[in-house]
């Protein structure tokens, strides 16, 4: 499992449940990472994708205690309403299919279990109201890979990958 997302230079993530910024190439590096795969988030992510609905050409499976499973349905999504019921969904899938997401709860949550975080680094500050565990400060976090700096949308970001030392082994 893995988890993608970006980070502003202060490990900002998100505000007001959007992005903070607006990044063509990091969206068409997410699209090319997730695509065919396991998107793994939280309620509050799905609802703030167009629409409200989930992300095309992926396996879409969203925490959601007390969620409209009759929703899930019709808009095609894998609905779960604890941390043990999406162990379960996850046994069925490869967990190097698997990437989280989003929101920040369920990164956070989540991040044990990960063997990799791809993260683009934003030099910007984004306002941010919701923040990432900062990986460069954690012993068992390492960066294995960094880009050279590029423009994005007038933002200097960086592609970077950073490997859990210590992945804790899910009951997936």
């Amino acid at each position: 499992m893995q988890a993608i997302l970006h980070c502003d230079r202060n490990w900002g993530i998100g505000k007001r449940n959007d992005l903070m910024f607006r990044l063509p190439k990091d969206m068409k590096f997410f699209r090319e990472q997730t695509s065919g795969k396991v998107v793994l988030m939280g309620s509050n992510t799905l609802l703030s994708f167009p629409g409200e609905k989930p992300l095309k050409n992926r396996t879409n499976i969203v925490l959601w205690p007390g969620g409209d499973r009759s929703r899930a349905e019709r808009d095609g999504f894998i609905m779960v309403e604890s941390l043990e019921e999406m162990f379960e969904v996850l046994k069925n899938y490869n967990s190097d299919d698997i990437y989280v997401i989003g929101g920040a709860m369920m990164y956070h949550t989540m991040l044990p279990y990960c063997r990799y975080v791809y993260l683009t680094k934003v030099n910007a500050d984004g306002g941010a109201e919701v923040f990432f565990d900062n990986l460069d400060k954690m012993d068992n976090w390492k960066l294995v890979r960094e880009s050279e700096p590029e423009d994005d949308n007038g933002y200097e970001i960086r592609f970077t990958l950073y490997e859990n030392l210590s992945q804790k082994k899910s009951q997936y």
